[in-house]
């Protein structure tokens, strides 16, 4: 059975080894961040990870992976669906994301391509925008909370 929880300081270690392992950026990450960060776990193993960055209403999605015995087993999309529902319940109306590989996954799941300096301000100027992402990377958005 898989368990989505929050992650704790504990998992840094396996968050940092499965982005690495992934390829995905993973240097400027610290126990800090995972506060909004959910750990998909069974048995004892961390099997998938997800997480956000908060920028006042909007967030960065960034480091969802999953170990690839776990994959094409609805995980992702079982991480997706958790963060977004945390991070419309603790405030968060916007979600913006960058990749290179899962542009069409996350479209079926309601992002929308947007051009990359049409993101806010504050999200350009994370360490993902500006450096650990390339430039051709797609930029999507999210919205959870819709306008009036």
């Amino acid at each position: 059975m898989t368990l989505l929880r929050l992650a704790t300081s504990e998992d840094l270690p396996a968050v940092l080894a499965l982005l690495e392992d992934a390829g995905l950026p993973y240097q400027d990450l610290t126990a800090r961040h995972l506060a909004d960060f959910l750990v998909a776990e069974g048995g004892q193993s961390v099997l998938g990870i997800v997480g956000l960055e908060r920028y006042g209403e909007d967030a960065l999605l960034r480091s969802i992976v999953v170990r690839p015995e776990s994959k094409f087993t609805g995980l992702g999309t079982q991480l997706v669906d958790a963060v977004q529902e945390h991070a419309r319940r603790t405030g968060i109306g916007t979600l913006y994301l960058l990749t290179t590989t899962a542009a069409d996954f996350f479209a079926r799941r309601g992002y929308e391509v947007i051009e990359r300096s049409t993101a806010p301000s504050s999200l350009q100027k994370t360490t993902e925008f500006s450096s650990l992402c390339p430039s051709q990377a797609t930029c999507m958005r999210r919205r959870l909370i819709q306008e009036l």
